[in-house]
């Protein structure tokens, strides 16, 4: 890869961490951890949710992604990817980036589980309460 210019990108969604390289392509494909990206998430809605970016910038060129993700778990790293790629289109392409802010890619969702508290069972949930 030396010779060919590419444009890297970090996601992050939890706890899971996606970091993308994007070339120029004759077609898009998505290769996550050394495998496609339907072959990694096994399931079409997560792989789907990877390619989203690509799919809604409509962008005049293709593009070759090469991922590594790590960490949180599979609906995340999805998350993680799709953010980390609509970085790198953005970087390539500064013009597709009102059309990605307005669906959401842009933003990293902050959602994440809430820490434990002493004295209850999980974050909130307390022991049931007994009078005597």
């Amino acid at each position: 890869m030396p010779s060919k210019k590419f444009i890297t990108a970090v996601g992050r969604r939890k706890t899971a961490i996606a970091t993308v390289r994007i070339l120029p392509a004759v077609k898009n494909s998505v290769v996550v951890n050394g495998k496609s990206a339907k072959e990694y998430f096994k399931t079409n809605d997560r792989a789907k949710v990877a390619e989203e970016a690509l799919i809604s910038a409509e962008s005049a060129q293709h593009y070759e992604v090469v991922a590594h993700v790590e960490g949180g778990g599979v609906a995340a790293q999805a998350d993680a990817l799709r953010h980390a790629i609509s970085r790198a289109i953005i970087k390539s392409e500064p013009k597709t980036r009102s059309t990605l802010k307005s669906i959401g890619f842009l933003k990293r969702d902050p959602r994440a589980k809430e820490r434990k508290k002493p004295g209850l069972v999980k974050a909130r949930k307390r022991k049931q309460w007994s009078k005597r």
